[in-house]
């Protein structure tokens, strides 16, 4: 092939470093191995998520005779009561099980003092492979040897892990789109979107917003719990029924219904999260504490959703102002804001505080029934 010619697979299946994450993710969420890269690094990584006690005993047998590290992200350190600004790699001891594992990971109260160093950029790339699979954000690792190993398996480079978010926006696509009617006589037309990462997000269109003016917009993460089964702990499903009515009262807009459950966790974890907040942690705490960010969702895909409708000017209806700085950080122009004003009740009060006062939402409605409440 001559210099600079593209080769069939780059034109086909496309870049290699994506197509590298790719194959990374697949084996992530088949509980298998990768191989990571970086520089002159090379480490075994092993998704926790699904952890069994023969899929431990397997990877112990691909890392002998070195015994596995686990790999957690600066916040899950910080739950464990160890000072830590960037991922740390914990020591195990031998007689460690998945149980062990599992519990170091996920439990809210741990009583065993660990021993921790900096994780390294291999290994933090493979607890980011670990969140893009809406797994839990930690991984067993091992040196692999300089010799190399009999195991076949899938290898990538930290640097293609870093890119593969974004690299993924861009291979967004149109999949197929209806018209749908809705309860209450609206009337909507539903776009699918798929990219190279899964998940499905979907444009709602409701009426016939006129593009050539600024065009009433709710980004909404999709919420099982909410939306579908009317689960009285959060807002979501209310803001949703609150946002299709404001739409058609405009005479037309659209809903981004983004695959971001549990605010980018997934749905697992947000069923993690909530164990947690039921053993007395608030929403933010429960986050963190299982080693996530708070919020760990990310919209530029929402703009680019925007970009390929052919809306670009938005009048936004949110009370969350990271995603006005977020839409507009992505050339998407921000025309104003509405607020979505939805019931305050005692099973999603601590729930709203907790987005009000400690996540930067702006619920002023909130804040007048608990003005009353101290009255």
């Amino acid at each position: 092939m001559q210099n600079g010619a593209l080769s069939l697979e780059s034109v086909v299946f496309g870049d290699k470093d994506h197509v590298d994450a790719d194959r990374a993710c697949a084996e992530f969420r088949s509980g298998r191995p990768v191989l990571i890269a970086h520089g002159g690094e090379a480490l075994f990584t092993f998704p926790v998520e699904g952890l069994t006690a023969d899929r431990f005993t397997a990877f112990t047998k691909l890392s002998a005779p070195i015994f596995p590290r686990l790999a957690v992200t600066a916040r899950r350190a910080r739950a464990l009561g160890l000072d830590a600004a960037e991922p740390v790699a914990l020591a195990l001891t031998r007689d460690a099980d998945a149980n062990t594992i599992l519990s170091l990971v996920a439990d809210a109260n741990i009583d065993r003092v660990v021993e921790a160093t900096p994780a390294g950029v291999a290994a933090s790339a493979g607890i980011e492979l670990a969140k893009i699979t809406l797994g839990l954000p930690a991984v067993l690792t091992a040196p692999a040897p300089a010799t190399g190993s009999d195991v076949q398996v899938v290898t990538v480079d930290a640097k293609a892990v870093a890119r593969y978010r974004r690299s993924a926006i861009r291979s967004l696509k149109i999949s197929a789109e209806a018209d749908i009617p809705l309860h209450g006589g609206l009337n909507a037309r539903f776009v699918v979107f798929s990219e190279a990462i899964g998940g499905g997000s979907v444009a709602i269109i409701v009426g016939k917003p006129d593009l050539t003016r600024p065009v009433p917009v709710r980004l909404h993460s999709a919420c099982l719990t909410g939306d579908v089964f009317g689960s009285r702990r959060c807002d979501c499903g209310d803001q949703l029924r609150l946002s299709l009515t404001l739409l058609d009262q405009a005479g037309g807009g659209i809903v981004l219904y983004l695959a971001q459950e549990g605010r980018g966790l997934g749905l697992a974890n947000k069923i993690r999260a909530y164990k947690l907040q039921n053993a007395g942690l608030d929403t933010v705490d429960a986050n963190t504490t299982l080693g996530f960010d708070d919020d760990e969702r990310d919209y530029a895909v929402a703009a680019r959703m925007l970009e390929m409708l052919a809306c670009t000017r938005v009048l936004l209806l949110t009370n969350n102002p990271t995603k006005l700085e977020s839409l507009a950080g992505n050339g998407i122009e921000i025309c104003g804001r509405l607020p979505l004003v939805t019931p305050v009740h005692a099973d999603n009060r601590r729930y709203l505080t907790a987005k009000a006062t400690r996540a930067g939402h702006r619920l002023d409605h909130l804040m007048d029934v608990l003005s009353e409440a101290d009255r």
